[in-house]
């Protein structure tokens, strides 16, 4: 028997997955066949490519409309989309461009962007009523652009441990996203990133398979590319949110009392200043995520306490 030939099929094996790492990643391109292949929600043709979004009870008076943070994208709703629908609101999730489903255009990804794809895909459904904007995460950020730009559509402005706030930076960096940007963005940080979600809870433990999840998201396209854009073109919000809080849009925030990522004690005190008559509720023992970590305490607050608040400009 010929013993060499194992070893030599195991060092084969070896250098093959070693030269092959990188195609683990970004090899989905998100064209019809891939949108074929999706069975849940609809895709619509917004100005800047396909834009992934689910909607349930369109004919209520009130409108939900989710917007999700950094990277993850509309399945992070999951509890208060379902919740929802329950309770009989309208309500509508989607994917930002370069998350989820929705396309991976190469350009500049910022606030701008996320808050005229909102906007054009609320248009495009013909949506008439004042919509309940809630963001989670960077996602707060989208809706301050929102309703600095639109404040005629929106009844409510609802903030998730929101992004904006932290910012120590006053203008965006709009360099050109390069091949090279790419490669080191994923060999530094593709290996890690999905484990590094489960930072965004207080017990980690009770959310098994949510990095997993995640991974498939590292299979698309353009996924780098959109992640390192809207982290450049990320800056201080302060000027945007000091406007909205002297307006008569009624403002809400929910935060978990144990949020690492964007600390609340951090920019408590700012909060008050810039946004007078925001109403805050904090979350007990929930880290970013208090819509999935705590989401009996965030569901009473969200549709107890602020959807039943009758103080609205009217």
């Amino acid at each position: 028997m010929n013993t060499m030939k194992p070893f030599i099929y195991l060092i084969f094996l070896f250098f093959y997955s070693c030269t092959n790492d990188a195609e683990k990643y970004e090899y989905i391109i998100k064209n019809d066949t891939f949108r074929n292949s999706i069975d849940t929600g609809h895709f619509i043709k917004l100005s800047n490519g396909y834009t992934y979004y689910e909607l349930s009870n369109m004919d209520d008076d009130e409108i939900i409309v989710l917007i999700h943070g950094f990277s993850v994208p509309s399945y992070i709703w999951d509890e208060t989309y379902f919740e929802s629908i329950k309770r009989g609101y309208g309500v509508i999730r989607l994917d930002l461009y370069g998350r989820g489903y929705s396309d991976n255009p190469d350009i500049i990804y910022n606030d701008e962007l996320y808050a005229n794809q909102v906007v054009e895909l609320i248009e495009k459904l013909g949506v008439t009523q004042k919509i309940n904007l809630v963001g989670l995460s960077n996602g707060g950020r989208v809706i301050s652009k929102i309703a600095f730009d639109y404040p005629e559509l929106i009844k409510r402005l609802v903030y998730v441990s929101p992004a904006g706030f932290h910012n120590k930076k006053f203008l965006p960096d709009t360099s050109q996203v390069t091949d090279k940007d790419i490669k080191q963005f994923i060999n530094k940080n593709y290996s890690t990133i999905s484990k590094g979600q489960l930072l965004d809870f207080k017990d980690p433990s009770k959310f098994i398979g949510w990095d997993t999840k995640y991974d498939k998201l590292l299979k698309y396209k353009g996924f780098a590319r959109a992640l390192i854009s809207t982290t450049r073109n990320n800056y201080s919000l302060d000027h945007i949110n000091q406007h909205i809080g002297l307006s008569s849009l009624p403002q809400y925030a929910i935060w978990g009392d144990s949020d690492n990522v964007l600390p609340l004690d951090n920019v408590k005190n700012k909060l008050s200043s810039i946004m007078p008559q925001l109403k805050l509720f904090v979350i007990k023992n929930s880290g970013h995520l208090p819509n999935k970590e705590q989401f009996d305490d965030f569901n009473n607050v969200f549709f107890n306490k602020i959807l039943s608040d009758m103080v609205l400009l009217k």
